[in-house]
């Protein structure tokens, strides 16, 4: 008996030894459980943010603590000055002349680079992530597809005023002024009620969030008392050079005509250009306060500590800069984008001036939730500049409107390099609003040569244009054909 007690003795240490290092495993990994995400998706919204700085009539207190709370990345953008290609961009990880997808059409399921490449939510989705969203992150239509679970659009872009408020001819959603009564009948709303639904609830499964908000594209509608925080009288309009598109290549001209947005002529002719830019400031006040409650349920549910934000804009947006309206165009204040990252761990209130840019989201996500990247990305991930803002980077920024029409952002530069290789070049230190094209500048030869080498090597095919979708591309023929002329021409 003794020596079954002897050899008993120690094989019972061991057993209550492994149940108890067991145990330490289960505690340890329920320190480390893997973080949520939530993304707060803004439509069109351009750096008319207080934190940023685009307008100094900006009201956005709710954005502007989120920053406080994580990294703001002062100097993002998009890598398309146009939806469904930016939102392409991001969602796969891979540049536009990687995947092809430059336009509004086709979308994203039409390239089969983009199709051979696992989408941001079906990675998160196969790492045990239950995935959820309302409103618009991926195209806004068939974002079902997408999610385990969708609330919807939520109404999209309406709802339409009974007559145009704007008095402009054309497009129903080009419209903007004060529409409708509450704030209760905008799609903006339901998404945040939706997405706090969800926050409200305890997991066990980890989540990725989104709440897909609609404004502030057009029509730029928000109710009285988002306009009344911007009276009439003190609109302060965006400063635009007289003459400024007179050193743009031709190439530029053609491309940035503005079509199907309506003309800056008009704006002015018709006295509306500062009923726009109120309707614009309104509607992104109105969001704001969308963003707000969403930050407030996150504050009080159960998901507070362990929750990764991330807030963004797809593109930004011309309200008369370069005499000029919407997106289309490859300028700063088309590529600009507000991109905040509040991720648990990581130092707050920081602001990041280094180029930084949506297709990095994909690799900065999963190596914030600590999971592989067992496909090819394009993009950089930012968690070094999380965890220090001042840590540099060597890649530009690149956005990309049409194939080899180029723009590459660096700390101080903006360089844009087009199809026919004519080129644009901008001290931003010195000339913020980019009046002053320095191209053609001998002293500048060796900068646009380095520069050069940072575009991108590839320049993928157009995924399919159809014939009923050519109107939206009309610009872009319009340049490739004048240039055919010139250098045949030449």
């Amino acid at each position: 008996m003794n020596s079954f007690r002897s050899w008993l003795s120690p094989c019972l240490a061991v057993i209550f030894g492994w149940f108890a290092c067991s145990s330490t495993l289960d505690v340890y990994a329920a320190d480390r459980q893997q973080p949520n995400v939530l993304v707060i998706s803004i439509d069109d919204l351009n750096d008319w943010v207080g934190c940023l700085g685009g307008h100094p009539q900006a009201k956005t207190p709710n954005i502007d603590r989120l920053a406080s709370r994580g990294t703001l990345f002062a100097n993002a953008h998009c890598q398309a000055p146009i939806c469904t290609p930016s939102r392409a961009s991001m969602l796969t990880g891979l540049l536009p002349s990687t995947t092809g997808l430059y336009f509004l059409q086709p979308k994203m399921d039409a390239s089969p680079v983009a199709q051979a490449q696992p989408d941001l939510l079906q990675t998160f989705h196969d790492a045990g992530y239950r995935t959820m969203g309302a409103g618009k992150f991926v195209f806004g239509n068939k974002e079902g597809a997408y999610y385990d679970e969708y609330g919807g659009g939520m109404g999209g872009f309406g709802p339409n005023a009974p007559e145009k408020l704007s008095g402009l001819e054309g497009n129903v959603n080009w419209d903007w002024g004060v529409y409708p009564a509450t704030d209760a009948e905008l799609p903006d709303t339901d998404v945040a009620s939706w997405v706090i639904d969800r926050l409200k609830a305890p997991r066990e499964q980890p989540f990725f969030l989104v709440a897909g908000f609609w404004r502030p594209h057009v029509p730029m509608y928000a109710p009285q008392k988002w306009h009344d925080l911007f009276p009439m009288d003190q609109i302060k309009l965006p400063k635009v050079f007289a003459g400024d598109r007179d050193d743009l290549p031709a190439y530029a001209v053609d491309l940035t005509a503005g079509f199907p947005a309506p003309r800056h002529e008009w704006f002015i002719k018709e006295s509306k250009w500062k009923s726009a830019v109120r309707s614009y400031l309104a509607s992104v006040a109105f969001v704001d306060s969308c963003v707000g409650r969403v930050l407030d349920a996150l504050d009080a549910s159960p998901h507070a500590e362990n929750t990764i934000v991330v807030l963004l804009s797809d593109h930004g947006w011309q309200l008369g800069e370069k005499e000029r309206w919407a997106k289309r165009a490859l300028w700063t204040d088309v590529t600009r984008v507000p991109l905040i990252i509040d991720a648990p761990g990581m130092p707050e209130e920081q602001v990041c001036d280094q180029p930084a840019a949506l297709v990095d989201l994909y690799p900065t996500l999963l190596e914030l939730a600590d999971l592989p990247a067992t496909m090819e990305l394009d993009g950089t991930s930012l968690t070094p500049q999380l965890a220090d803002a001042q840590t540099s980077r060597k890649t530009p920024a690149i956005c990309t409107y049409g194939p080899s029409n180029h723009s590459l952002h660096y700390q101080r530069w903006h360089f844009i390099r087009y199809a026919d290789g004519s080129e644009e070049l901008y001290d931003l230190q010195q000339d913020p609003h980019e009046w002053h094209n320095l191209a053609g500048d001998p002293q500048q030869q060796s900068r646009l040569e380095k520069f050069c080498q940072d575009l991108p090597s590839e320049n993928a095919e157009p995924v399919r244009i159809s014939w009923w979708t050519r109107w939206e591309v009309a610009d872009w023929l319009k340049a490739e054909a004048n240039a055919k002329a010139r250098r045949e021409k030449d």
